[in-house]
């Protein structure tokens, strides 16, 4: 049964003290320093990500990896995995994957320590970037990392080293390349196209596997990296009613998610017996992926 969270109010925190620089002393998602090799890095990724994501390409990742064929796992044995992926496209940390899921999971705990669902989005949150291992299709960086926009419709000027998009083949398309393109005003983001990455890839694993998760831990872990929406209010024009509701919790899951990767490791044998039981109240034992 689907947890509902009518009612619930969101108050602002002021127990997490945001840092004013990242783990390497530069400010938070500063694409513009070119003094530093990883921030080249960084943009060399944001171009091959915006020329090779298209529409067509999307379908075709969606079509396929529906299927959920590519292995039957635990939630934690996926977490596991993690601890072999490093994110290219993150200016902020290049700490293995598992360590920023339970900084960010440990940090919101400590301030809503009654939302547990939140926790564990928080764990899970990133869990789809086992895209890059061969065992997952061992897809590019470009093709699961990043921020994330819609297709189907224009290029948002909003969107991080927007001028790469020109060489994207939807960008001269007639029927893409208007603000609405194929939606209309309100359709809601679930009937919109994203470009394909993690994010999507784990909401698919969550939903198709029966999570009971609520709306808003769906919502955080599909459109966390859509910073075009929830850092600039871009593309509004394509969210209906819940959209609305749902965005106040990712504004609330998003200073974790940004602010609380440290070099700082969290010891996980020590808080994993508490996400197992998370893991054990909200998805069955065993996943497909």
């Amino acid at each position: 049964m689907t947890i509902q969270l009518e009612g619930k109010k969101i108050q602002d925190q002021d127990q997490f003290m945001v840092p004013q620089t990242n783990a390497f002393g530069h400010n938070f998602r500063d694409y513009n320093n070119a003094q530093s090799e990883r921030q080249k890095g960084v943009e060399k990724f944001y171009k091959t990500q915006h020329i090779n994501q298209t529409y067509d390409f999307v379908k075709k990742m969606r079509e396929d990896y529906t299927k959920l064929d590519k292995a039957k796992m635990s939630i934690w044995e996926c977490c596991e995995l993690l601890n072999d992926v490093v994110d290219d496209s993150d200016p902020d940390l290049d700490e293995p994957q598992i360590q920023h899921l339970l900084q960010s999971a440990e940090a919101i705990r400590k301030d809503y320590p009654n939302e547990d669902w939140l926790h564990l989005t928080a764990l899970i949150h990133d869990l789809g970037k086992i895209l890059v291992l061969p065992k997952f299709g061992g897809l590019p960086q470009w093709a699961v990392v990043g921020d994330t926009f819609p297709l189907g419709c224009s290029f948002d000027e909003s969107n991080i080293h927007h001028k790469y998009f020109k060489e994207n083949q939807d960008f001269n398309n007639p029927i893409y390349n208007t603000k609405k393109g194929i939606y209309y005003d309100f359709i809601g983001l679930e009937n919109v196209m994203m470009s394909w990455g993690h994010d999507d890839y784990m909401y698919m694993v969550a939903k198709e596997n029966g999570t009971t998760l609520p709306s808003a831990g769906l919502f955080i872990i599909r459109y966390h990296s859509f910073y075009p929406l929830h850092k600039n209010g871009a593309y509004k024009h394509l969210m209906n009613d819940e959209d609305e509701e749902n965005l106040k919790w990712l504004h609330v899951f998003n200073k974790y998610d940004l602010y609380s990767k440290s070099k700082v490791h969290v010891n996980v044998e020590e808080v994993k017996p508490y996400y197992m039981s998370l893991i054990e109240k909200y998805f069955p034992a065993k996943l497909r992926w």
